[in-house]
Order: structure tokens, then C-alpha cells, then sequence
């Protein structure tokens, strides 16, 4: 069983400079803030992040001053909290 959630970004522009070179960082991750009754009774929940980005005539590096023409930028990042039910032991209807 798993539960999760996906969220993505878009952008396009036809000319696009930097006046200084970009910091970026990206954090993902997940994690549950549950009951800890219910934690107790699950076995095991692990979880698992991360993100992607898809860039079109935009380096990974890029430069100060540099004009970059047609840039489309693609981002998306994902979390997911997993419950191993294959090692949970079996309830025997206590």
C-alpha cells in the first residue's frame, strides 16, 4: 500500500539572460507524522523522494550575460510513504 504525491512545473520563454549565476536548491523528501498507536501497528512505512528536471537549450550551468533563446524548462517532484505489508505479521483477528 502506498500513498503519494506528485507536483510539476512548466516555463517557456523565447529569450531569457541571467544577470548573475542562479543558487538553486532543491530539497525533497518524505516523511509521516502519524499516531504512534498506528505506527506500532504497521510494520513498516518507508519513504521516497525526489525530483527531475527537463531543460531545452538551457545548460545545467548557466553563464551570466549569456542570452539562451526558445528555453523551456520541465520540473516535477514526487514523494511517496510506502507500508510493507509483506512483512507485517499476520493478524490473526486479536
Amino acid at each position: 500500500m502506498y500513498m503519494g504525491v506528485e507536483i510539476g512545473a512548466a516555463a517557456s520563454a523565447k529569450r531569457l539572460r541571467f544577470a548573475r549565476k542562479p543558487r538553486v536548491e532543491v530539497d525533497a523528501h518524505a516523511e509521516s507524522d502519524i499516531d504512534p498507536e498506528l505506527a506500532r501497528a504497521m510494520e513498516r512505512i518507508e519513504g521516497k523522494a525526489g525530483s527531475y528536471t527537463e531543460r531545452e537549450n538551457l545548460p545545467d550551468e548557466v553563464e551570466p550575460g549569456v542570452t539562451y533563446r526558445d528555453v523551456r524548462v520541465r520540473w516535477r517532484a514526487a514523494a511517496r510513504l510506502e507500508h510493507d505489508e509483506a512483512r507485517r505479521e499476520p493478524d490473526f483477528g486479536e
